[in-house]
């Protein structure tokens, strides 16, 4: 008969060659989590790419407003935007032949000129097709024209 330690180590090594049969999990266990993993991610997908196509299109409208914006500041203090050979980089840092140069702020009218979501420059006419200057992006193509995605975005399309 065995007393004490003895009995308890027997029975705590036999639990323990009792768990070790049970551990893991089943190739059936662990395909069904892949299906599911598979389910929830084509959902996900499927309801997140045309939200970030359209967020695309709002990044591009918010940087044709901050760059609208400094256009009329700098227009406010210099008293006339930018010439189409200063384009957009006359806000960034001042152009050769200002009239009133001490009037151009040191640190510019912004920090740096953004890309368009796709990468592309964001074009700048002066005067625009209501006198006032157009800024817009040419869309993802990166060319005049185009619909849905490829199609311009610009001031006057708001």
């Amino acid at each position: 008969m065995e007393y004490g330690w003895s009995i308890l180590l027997k029975q705590s090594t036999e639990y323990r060659k009792q768990r070790k049969a049970e551990e893991g999990f089943s190739l059936l266990e662990i395909m069904v989590v892949v299906l599911i993993m598979g389910l929830l991610a084509a959902v996900v997908v499927t309801a997140v790419i045309p939200r970030f196509s359209e967020s695309q299109k709002v990044k591009a409208q918010a940087d044709i407003a901050i760059l609208e914006s400094a256009l009329d500041h700098y227009r406010l203090q210099l008293s006339s935007y930018p010439t189409m050979a200063q384009g957009l980089n006359a806000l960034v840092q001042a152009p050769k032949g200002l009239r009133n140069p001490e009037r151009y702020p040191q640190e510019g009218f912004i920090k740096r000129l953004p890309t368009d979501p796709w990468g592309y420059p964001y074009q700048y006419e002066y005067p625009g097709r209501t006198g006032a200057p157009d800024v817009y992006s040419f869309g993802a193509d990166g060319q005049r024209g185009g619909e849905g995605l490829d199609a311009d975005i610009g001031n006057w399309t708001r």
